[in-house]
């Protein structure tokens, strides 16, 4: 049979025909047969009594004067022709097929039988057939002419560009359609039957159509989906089945405006993923639509009842789609008119930062607005898949849901973990990239901001598959990175055989096998290629002044210089001389390969002040205070101390600066050297104040007036009183650095090493049972375990604690004024010396001293006065200097000298005293409650508190 003659063929050509040309709400193609029709005259007009055809079936047409039926025209046409007849079977309400009609086709193959429409309404009124219709005058009305134009294309490639077809409340009444109330039953489903095939390709019906409160236009209205009124008049059994049927038209309207929104550039590949997959099923419902019509043309048993049953399936299948595209739309604040609270918990604060640091611009509304993309998306698909598991349809839909938008994800994530490299445009992955923070500032990076923040976890964006693993993802790309920045990873060639989604059965062996696989290659790195043991030995050397016969040599060339002021301090002939003494023939610093890298520096701030600030304030974990730039710290943080810092020598100051290329940079970072630089300093500091004491102690014996063995029993006391306490102060500082050294700083140093070791056994041997390789360490935790050494040795040395570091400077302090006092208590000790004063020996020893002190001052005088002369005036004078005459105070015999001797040494004794008792309790207390090791160092400093065991190691003296 051809389709050509059916008049269901002609309904669907013509809807073909108003989708294409964009003009949405349209006539019934075989209701309004009658409506126009071409007159004899050649003219086309609308017909006036379009809107009457219930009363008018058998409109009237005017043509030259007379007045002729539809009927008689179609009549007189069909015998002027040669026509051909096809049997048709007519479609009926009852279950009994109607007998076979024919119809005549007049020459263009085009069916020429009324349409069903018009044969209910002749039925329902036979007399109108033949009653005479007065003629009626045209009026003329305004054209209804809508066009369909082109909209500004968007960022989402697929979108529609034709404009919104003018809703259909706007046609004319000529093309109104007759109201439901005057058809038959039969005739309703029909007319309803033809509508709902377009509603639910998104188009407005002849009595199905948009409620007033929509409006197409709006985004946030076509996001919702539409909701559709019918035209009163129709029977209420076909109304609740249109109803339930209708639901699925409001579904495709939203989702097709979801995918429309949702495909735009800003929302990401995982959304984009996601709206291709809907895409696919939004196809095979327009191939169900197209079914469904097809079987409306074709099947005259096909009704309402029967669309129904045939779309609930694909009704529960669009609701899965609608509810959750309405879950990513709140989250993308799509549904809400107020968009102000986003504003007060808008998580992006990092990424504005960052964009803004590369020179780029906000887009438009980028502060006020939330976009759910990424692994929010997959995690909402997540959720939803697990809260319909009970539903086999639902879940199978949501798996392949899950499965096509989980792709782009997992390409990126194998890029990370098996290259190392983030492709990630639009900001979706878990792990964010600070592009600012680059390797070049290593070197003054003492917090470890590369490692830390260059990559890190967004953790509101962490799908739920990878909740678990997040930590390895991370590591392994890190890894990766490091070794790729040094060449050792080939980022041209592709992944292949690696799982594409997350329900891939060797996904979790995937991220094992590449975290085990980018640990070992950057072990292998830094333990071999680049010798990280060899470093960490060569640190010990330098910062720990182990086997420093280098530094000792250094120190004795130095040492004028060092005795200035730490400003005044000539640091390039520190430099040189360091350089010097590395190279000397015969020292341990000739043969290690890393000299080049140490460096002298001198700090801007006391070693304890630091400390407590630092301890105090911030913790040395946090954002610590740089001694390189400590400079630009605010002077509050310091209080009024900055006069102290000009007081501080160079042997206060001296500190050592190791540079370490890249990758081994990472272990032995700025933080890390920062800690090596205050055990050094500290080391430095007690070495310097043991030099101070052994040299009071030579004076003591070299020196006349403390060698000399007077009559007066009391100065001899006096002697004996000052010779105890530098001994017990020389004890204290003696046992305090073997703590440090012996007790502290070996025993870590040892474990340190074992646990590297350990690492290069696990790297370079052993073999492994199948599955994927296991990781028994990891280069974080090396880089932890160097940290912890670090840390452990600064706790130890009860570096870390503000009161036993009050205690201690204040102990240094006085042992350092005391070695002071003594050196300058030799002329008041042979003034009080009647045996001693005024003899040749004295004489001698004073007139030295005192010429070598006033030839100091003289000099210096010269030197400032010689500035301020030309260069005719300054000339060498020939005359010898004077002899220094001495004064009068020196060479007679003064005993007020030794009462005043006696009341300093009387201060410093109970100063040390007090103070030593004071530590030795606070040791007692904190070995109890924090760290065990300080109850050694309390133990060997309490020999510095019997005075009897002293007197024993000093009696000769």
């Amino acid at each position: 049979m051809s389709t050509a003659t059916n008049p269901r063929n002609t309904a669907y050509n013509d809807r073909r025909t108003a989708t294409t040309t964009g003009a949405k709400p349209r006539l019934a193609s075989y209701r309004t047969a009658a409506k126009e029709r071409p007159s004899s005259s050649g003219d086309i007009g609308p017909d006036d009594s379009a809107s009457n055809a219930p009363r008018r079936t058998n409109a009237s047409i005017r043509t030259n004067g007379s007045v002729r039926s539809v009927a008689e025209k179609q009549t007189e046409r069909v015998r002027s022709q040669i026509t051909s007849r096809e049997s048709l079977q007519v479609r009926t309400k009852s279950p009994v097929k109607s007998s076979v009609k024919s119809f005549p086709v007049n020459g263009s193959g085009e069916d020429v039988r009324p349409s069903r429409a018009s044969n209910y309404h002749r039925t329902s009124s036979p007399a109108a057939a033949t009653a005479p219709v007065p003629p009626k005058e045209k009026v003329a009305l305004p054209p209804w002419k809508p066009q369909a134009s082109l909209i500004p294309s968007t960022t989402a490639p697929l979108a529609a560009r034709i404009s919104i077809p003018p809703p259909a409340t706007l046609l004319p009444d000529s093309l109104q359609p007759p109201p439901l109330s005057e058809l038959s039953s039969h005739a309703q489903e029909a007319a309803i039957l033809d509508d709902i095939l377009y509603v639910l390709m998104g188009f407005e019906g002849q009595y199905i159509r948009y409620s007033e409160s929509y409006k197409p236009s709006v985004e946030k209205d076509r996001l919702a989906g539409p909701a559709f009124r019918i035209l009163p008049g129709l029977d209420p059994s076909l109304r609740d089945l249109t109803n339930s049927v209708l639901k699925m038209a409001t579904y495709y309207s939203a989702i097709e405006a979801f995918v429309e929104v949702q495909s735009r550039q800003d929302f990401g590949t995982i959304n984009h993923a996601l709206c291709a997959s809907i895409r696919k099923l939004l196809k095979d419902y327009l191939i169900l639509i197209a079914q469904l019509e097809n079987q409306c043309i074709t099947n005259d048993s096909f009704s309402l009842h029967l669309l129904h049953l045939n779309t609930l399936p694909t009704n529960h299948m669009m609701f899965q789609i609608y509810t959750l595209g309405q879950e990513i739309l709140k989250k993308n604040s799509l549904l809400d008119d107020d968009l102000d609270d986003s504003i007060d918990d808008f998580e992006n604060v990092d990424d504005i930062l960052e964009q803004l640091r590369e020179g780029g611009e906000l887009a438009a509304g980028g502060m006020n607005k939330m976009v759910c993309k990424g692994g929010n998306v997959l995690r909402l698909l997540t959720d939803r898949l697990s809260y319909m598991s009970g539903d086999p349809a639902a879940r199978a839909l949501l798996q392949g849901l899950l499965r096509d938008a989980s792709r782009p994800y997992m390409t990126m994530l194998n890029e990370w973990i098996h290259h190392g490299g983030i492709k990630d445009p639009h900001n979706e992955f878990l792990i964010k990239e600070q592009k600012s923070i680059n390797r070049e500032n290593l070197d003054v990076d003492y917090t470890d901001q590369y490692w830390d923040q260059r990559y890190t976890i967004r953790q509101p964006d962490v799908p739920p598959q990878l909740e678990a693993l997040k930590e390895k993802v991370l590591l392994a790309g890190k890894y990766l990175n490091v070794v790729r920045e040094c060449g050792g990873v080939d980022i041209s060639t592709d992944v292949h055989d690696v799982p594409k989604s997350f329900d891939d059965p060797r996904f979790l062996d995937n991220i094992n096998s590449a975290y085990a696989h980018a640990n070992s290659s950057l072990l292998s790195l830094l333990l071999t290629t680049h010798g990280l043991s060899a470093r960490l030995v060569s640190l010990k050397h330098y910062f720990f002044l182990d086997h420093s016969d280098f530094f000792t040599y250094f120190l004795d060339l130095s040492a004028s210089e060092l005795r200035k002021p730490s400003r005044q301090v000539n640091v390039g002939k520190l430099q040189s001389l360091l350089d010097l003494v590395l190279r000397q023939p015969g020292s341990i610093a000739a043969q290690d390969p890393f000299k080049e890298d140490v460096k002298v520096q001198m700090n801007d701030h006391r070693l304890t002040k630091f400390l407590i600030t630092v301890v105090n304030v911030r913790g040395l974990e946090k954002d610590e205070v740089v001694p390189d730039t400590a400079s630009t710290v605010a002077p509050s943080l310091f209080g009024s101390g900055l006069a102290e810092e000009d007081n501080m020598t160079g042997f206060e100051a001296l500190e050592f600066k190791f540079s370490v290329p890249f990758p081994l940079s990472l272990v032995i970072s700025s933080k890390t050297v920062l800690r090596y630089q205050i055990l050094f300093r500290y080391l430095l500091s007690m070495r310097h104040l043991e030099t101070l004491l052994l040299n009071s102690w030579e004076d003591h014996n070299k020196v006349l007036g403390w060698t000399h063995r007077s009559k007066d029993t009391r100065l001899e006391m006096f002697k004996r009183r000052a010779w105890t306490l530098r001994s017990r102060m020389l004890i204290f500082v003696q046992q305090f650095t073997y703590y440090c050294t012996a007790e502290v700083l070996e025993p870590n140093w040892r474990r340190l090493m074992a646990q590297v070791e350990s690492q290069s056994g696990q790297k370079s041997g052993g073999t492994q049972g199948p599955g994927p390789p296991r990781v028994n360490r990891t280069v974080d935790e090396l880089m932890n375990d160097h940290v912890d050494f670090l840390d452990t040795c600064l706790k130890e040395s009860m570096l870390m604690n503000a009161r036993l570091l009050r205690i201690h400077s204040k102990l240094t302090s006085a042992c350092a004024l005391f070695a002071t006092f003594t050196t300058r208590a030799i002329k008041e000790l042979i003034v009080a010396d009647a045996t001693l004063v005024n003899t040749p020996a004295a004489n001698q020893y004073l007139s030295r001293h005192t010429h070598h002190h006033t030839h100091h001052q003289q000099t210096s005088t010269t030197n400032l006065a010689s500035q301020s002369k030309t260069p005719s005036q300054q000339r060498p004078s020939s005359k010898p200097a004077p002899a220094p005459t001495l004064p009068a105070a020196l060479t007679t015999h003064d005993p007020s000298k030794l009462s005043n001797l006696e009341d300093m040494l009387g201060k410093y004794e109970a100063n040390f005293n007090h103070h030593l008792k004071v530590l030795l309790d606070a040791l007692d207390y904190f070995a109890a409650t924090e760290t065990v090791a300080l109850g050694r160092l309390c133990a060997l400093l309490s020999q510095a508190g019997e005075k009897g065991g002293v007197e024993r190691l000093v009696g000769g003296a």
